[in-house]
């Protein structure tokens, strides 16, 4: 699955032999969830997942992972978009491919987020969550 912004020179693929692996790894380790992942457990992550990748002409500009049974529920992490290209919308355009991705479009979809609700609300979900995390051993 491909798709092309409308006005701007940007696309999204679900293609996984695009994604700039170690640029996610990188963007990962900054942010307040994913930080203390070893690279060779978001190398797995991705693996395991269908990932999209949001690219400009000068290669990958964000990503989101979705980790999924496609039939009754599917979880949505790791969604980033480089801060050189915040913005211009680009965090919208990436949920609304997303969420109407048709392997998962039928699922219902959670998240955990300390932010951002607001643009996540836009796509209805909702400010509700439990989650239990694991304690992660060096």
């Amino acid at each position: 699955m491909e798709a092309r912004h409308a006005t701007l020179p940007y696309t999204i693929s679900d293609e996984k032999q695009l994604l700039d692996k170690e640029r996610i790894s990188d963007w990962l380790s900054t942010t307040y969830w994913a930080s203390e992942r070893s690279k060779e457990m978001i190398m797995k992550s991705i693996e395991n997942s269908l990932c999209f990748g949001l690219y400009s002409e000068n290669g990958q500009a964000g990503f989101v992972r979705i980790v999924s049974d496609y039939a009754t529920i599917s979880w949505v992490c790791d969604v980033f978009v480089d801060p050189e290209h915040r913005g211009k919308g680009l965090s919208k355009w990436l949920m609304e491919v997303m969420v109407e991705h048709p392997a998962i479009r039928h699922t219902s979809m959670i998240l955990g987020t300390r932010d951002a609700h607001g643009l996540y609300e836009q796509y209805g979900f909702t400010r509700r969550e439990m989650m239990r995390r694991p304690v992660i051993e060096a």
